[in-house]
This record gives C-alpha cells, sequence and structure tokens, in this order.
C-alpha cells in the first residue's frame, strides 16, 4: 500500500462550540493528505505544569483529590494549569508550592507530554523538584487535596502495576526512574 508523504491535514473550515475558562471546543473539517475530507473535534486547553518532588529520604510528595470526571480520586503529582504567557518554571514552581507547601533547592525539566493528542490541546512540563524546604501551602479557594509522602520505589511500583493511573504522574515517575537511575 502506498503511504502518502506529507502527512499534514489542512483545516478547510472551523466551528467554534463551547468557550470556558480553561477549554474550549471547536470543530474542523480538514483536507486529508490523500484528498479526501474529515471531520476533526478538538479541545483546547491551557497547558499545564506537574513536579515530582523528593524529599531527602526519595519520597514523593503526592496529593490526592477527587476528579469529577472520573467520579474517584486519584494519587497524582503536584500539578496545575499555566496563567496565560506564564513560563512553565514559575507556574510549576507556584503550583508546588500552593499544593504542598514545598519550596525546592533543586529544579530540573524532566521533558514535556502531550497527553491525548487525538482530540486534545495541551502541553505538560514535567519537573523534578530536591532540596525542599517546607512552608504553608496555599490551596485555591475549589482545591481539596491530601498531600502524602510515599517512597519513590513505591511509586515506580505502583506506575508499572497501573495502581497510579494519571498520565502525568505516570510520566514524571518513569522519566526520573530511567534519566536519573534513582
Amino acid at each position: 500500500m502506498l503511504q502518502p508523504k506529507d502527512l499534514t491535514e489542512k483545516t478547510l473550515s472551523r466551528e467554534d462550540k463551547y468557550q470556558g475558562r480553561i477549554l474550549s471546543v471547536h470543530v474542523d473539517e480538514v483536507l486529508l493528505p490523500n484528498g479526501n475530507t474529515s471531520t476533526r473535534e478538538v479541545v483546547d486547553h491551557v497547558d499545564g505544569v506537574a513536579v515530582l518532588a523528593l524529599d531527602d529520604r526519595n519520597n514523593v510528595l503526592t496529593v490526592t483529590q477527587y476528579r469529577y470526571v472520573f467520579g474517584k480520586t486519584l494519587l497524582e503529582l503536584p500539578a496545575g494549569k499555566l496563567d496565560p504567557g506564564e513560563d512553565p518554571v514559575t507556574g510549576a514552581l507556584r503550583e508546588l508550592k500552593e499544593e504542598t507547601g514545598a519550596v525546592p533547592d533543586i529544579f530540573l525539566p524532566l521533558g514535556r507530554i502531550i497527553p491525548a493528542p487525538g482530540c486534545y490541546g495541551e502541553v505538560l512540563h514535567l519537573f523534578l523538584a530536591r532540596g525542599l524546604r517546607m512552608e504553608d501551602q496555599h490551596l485555591d479557594p475549589d482545591e481539596f487535596l491530601n498531600v502524602e509522602r510515599i517512597p519513590f520505589e513505591e511509586m515506580v511500583h505502583r506506575c508499572l502495576t497501573g495502581e497510579i493511573e494519571d498520565a502525568k504522574t505516570v510520566a514524571a515517575v518513569l522519566k526520573a526512574k530511567v534519566q536519573l537511575d534513582l
């Protein structure tokens, strides 16, 4: 079967369906590489950050919060959305402090991930924090979570067994395991 060399899909039309605080939805008609047309449903979401924060005993600071969409609580890394134009490092440090009270001496990038490229326009910036100093947390008025410290190796195990399902948490933990040989 002959494969097209240029895989680009070209937007022919766009219909905005919804505009919210952190996301918008539109439906596009696109021209495919083979000359046919198709429909693409797109959710544009503000970019976000997540931080794998390790204390001096190699415990990971985690947050457990209720996720309405799935109807259950999830164990996750501290994370949040970026403000318009905000630098990912600044946003990640802010989110870590707000959710856990942690302020790191060492802050390193773990790369970026695209969580759901089929329909969801969001990039998540991942970071590693070490040398933690604990201060007061400052949760948003609509934010309710529990902070827990879990040994790093246990986090790796939970990611590999599927107990931890949150994509940003799995990605950051496994990236840290491979890149840093923790």
